[in-house]
Parts: C-alpha cells; structure tokens; sequence
C-alpha cells in the first residue's frame, strides 16, 4: 500500500514469502473484483468492513466494563473473569495465519461473511452462558472470527479504493477499532449497569449479523491475489522491518491490555469512581481515540516511525501517572484522555508500518500482525490479572507503562541500526 510515500524493507530483507508475483489468473480475478467494487460503490463497502472491524474488536474488548459484573454473576474473581480477555486473543493468534492459509483461493466476502456470523453466534452463546466455562468456549469462537476478519480486512482498502484513497481508506477501516472504544466498550458498560450484562452480548449478536448482511450486499468479489503456504508464513520474519514492528507492538499491546483490562477496578481504587463516573471516562477516552486514530492517519503513512514515538511517550506517561495523579476525577479524566488519543493511533500506524514492510505480501503479514496483536492482548491481561490479584490493583499500571517503554526503546534503537 502506499500514500505518496513508500517505505522499504532494508537490503538483504525478503520482500515476498517466495519473491514472485501472484499468478495471471489471480491478478486478472484482483481486476475484476476491483471493477465490479467500482460498480457497486467502493466507499460503502470501506464502511462496511470498517463496521466489521468495529463489531470484533468490542466483542473482544467487551468484558472490559463488565468484568465486576461478569465475575459476581458466574462466581470467579475479577482477575479470573479476566480470561474473557485472555482467551481470545490466545486462538486469534493462531487462527490469524491458519485461517489465511486456509481460505487459499476462496472470495475473501463470503469468508468475511461467514466470519461474521460465527462472531454472532459467539455473542448469543455468551449472553446465555450458564456458567464460565461456556463463556470461555463462546470466546473462543470470538478468538476465531477476529483473527480472520482482522487478517483480511486489514489490508483490504487497497483492493477497494483507488491506490490514491488506499490510505483514507484504511484509515477509516481501522477507525472502527477507536470507535469501539467509544460506542462499543462504554455502551457495552452501560447496558450492563442499566439492564443486564448478558444483554450487551445479546445486543452485539444482533449487530454482528446486521454487519454480515452488510458485506454480502456491499462488498465485491474478492478473489485471493494468490495462495499462501503455511511454511512460507515464518520465513516473513527474515524480514527486519517486519520484525521490528512485531516486536514493538508486542511490548504495546501486552502494556496496554495490562492495565486497560483492569481501568475499571483501578479507577475505582484510586479515584474512587462511581458507575456513572466511570462510564463517562471511558465514553470521553473513547472519544479521544476516535481522534487519535484519524490523526495518527494524516502522519503514518508517511513516516509511521515518528508517530510511533509520540504515541508511546503519551501512551507511557499516561499509564505511569495514573496511580499518582488519578487520585482525583480531574486527573483521571485527563490522564484517560490522553491514554484514548495516543493509544487510538496505535493499530493503524502499527498496521502502516507493517504492510510498508512486506508490500508485496501484505495478506501474509497482515495475518503476523494479527497474530502478535492477539497474543499481547492475552498476555497483558493474563499478566495483569495475575499483578491484580498477586499485588493490588494499581500496579497494573506500573506494568504496563513499563513495557510501553520498553516498545519506545525498540523503535529508538531500531532508528540507530537502520543509520
């Protein structure tokens, strides 16, 4: 993909899994489905898959604000009730690339559709789930759907727009990821508080499916621009660029969701939140992403390096104060507004920097990316429940911020070997 601006992977790294272009049948299929995507309209289907985005990633986020009321419900610990959180991203990681390969040459839109309503069907089974461990079996489900719409959908914009809206386009896809944060995760929060948490999954089955009717009206045939085999997938970690940006958005993610699972009992600790307090925290957190997310799209695709380094020196001063300077309702929502705006730009500058990384296989590293993605969501909040539980719950953030250092250091460094 490219914005005007394209950046390369350094000499001697591998460009493709086996350095050839995609056969003339696939690359003739890509033509087509992008002349039949003209013809029906490219910009809904941009939508509809942006909305794709926004209904896995708050199913996925979803326990957040509902892990007090998840834990009282089915008898486990907030730090238990945490594996709601754990276990999706654990079977998204594999699923990710697995399912990539599996699809081979199947049309990505009836894959995306079927992803869909297996997300739905993960939702009802949640909202009627008798006891953990069937809740535990419904997000595995989740884990499935959102390593494959995740995987696909993230490098799908090219294929959809012309190469000069590519950016604008992933961009808006990836907006439904901050949008999560601001009507998914807090609305989510507040049906719960109002009526019921088993409700809020009810309601997200319900969009789930409106989602997958969406794509089937919208999207155009989507061929595979080429088959990828399971062996190729590792050797994309010959690639330097590539493995930089893993490794950082390894150390981010498992910061973030380290100490995001737990914002909820945290700011109850610290600043002694309400519920109403708490919900409005996380609706103007989520609104400070939304934000984020489209000003990190106006800078990435040119240099998504530089962006990454004022996102987490935000990111990381954010989490590190919170139990210093949280105290207060003021300073909560300051410091929760400044954690949404940095942390809101994280997926599409991170995505950028891989899909500029491999350009010639973008599907591949897409599915990489997702993997590591997950697998940090999981470890954060695996490692921050057991930090909640082993030590108090504000140490959650001393554990997460640490880390977002951490990621801040990698990109430096990378910076100086690259010289």
């Amino acid at each position: 993909m490219s914005n005007g601006t394209e950046l390369t992977a350094p000499a001697g790294t591998s460009r493709s899994p086996r350095g050839a272009r995609p056969p003339l049948r696939a690359r003739l299929g890509a033509r087509l489905g992008a002349c039949a995507g003209s013809r029906r309209g490219a910009w809904p289907a941009v939508v509809a898959v942006a909305v794709g985005t926004f209904a896995v990633v708050t199913t996925e986020m979803l326990p957040v604000g509902l892990l007090p009321s998840i834990g009282s419900a089915l008898a486990v610990s907030d730090g238990t009730a945490g594996l709601a959180m754990t276990v999706p991203g654990l079977v998204a990681a594999p699923a990710a690339p697995l399912l990539t390969v599996t699809v081979g040459r199947c049309d990505r839109r009836p894959v995306l559709c079927g992803l869909m309503g297996l997300l739905a069907v993960a939702n009802l089974l949640s909202a009627l789930a008798p006891g953990f461990p069937v809740l535990l079996f419904a997000r595995v489900l989740v884990g499935v759907s959102i390593g494959g719409v995740w995987s696909i959908a993230g490098g799908l914009a090219v294929r959809l727009v012309p190469e000069r809206s590519a950016g604008r386009a992933t961009t808006l896809i990836f907006s439904g990821i901050a949008v999560a944060s601001v009507l998914g995760v807090p609305t989510g929060t507040l049906i719960g508080d109002l009526v019921h948490w088993r409700i809020a999954f009810a309601a997200f089955a319900a969009l789930s499916l409106a989602v997958a009717a969406a794509m089937a009206v919208t999207l155009p045939p989507l061929p595979a621009t080429g088959a990828i085999r399971l062996r190729e997938v590792p050797g994309l970690f010959r690639n330097v660029r590539l493995r930089t940006g893993l490794v950082t958005t390894l150390l981010l993610v498992t910061g973030h969701f380290g100490a995001y699972t737990y914002v909820r009992p945290v700011l109850e600790e610290v600043a002694g939140a309400g519920t109403g307090l708490i919900s409005a925290l996380l609706l103007a957190y989520g609104v400070a992403g939304v934000a984020g997310n489209f000003l990190a799209g106006t800078t990435t695709h040119g240099d998504p390096r530089r962006t990454l380094m004022v996102i987490f020196t935000l990111l990381a001063a954010a989490e590190l104060l919170v139990p210093v300077a949280g105290a207060t309702a003021a300073g909560a929502a300051v410091l929760l507004l400044v954690w949404g705006l940095a942390y809101g730009g994280v997926s599409v500058t991170c995505q950028t920097w891989v899909l500029h990384a491999a350009p010639d296989a973008r599907e591949a590293a897409s599915a990489l990316y997702v993997g590591v993605f997950n697998v940090a969501i999981s470890l954060g909040a695996l490692l921050g429940g057991r930090a909640a539980d082993g030590i108090a719950v504000p140490s959650v953030m001393w554990f997460g911020g640490a880390l977002v250092v951490l990621a801040l250091a990698n990109v430096v460094l990378s910076g100086r070997r690259r010289r």
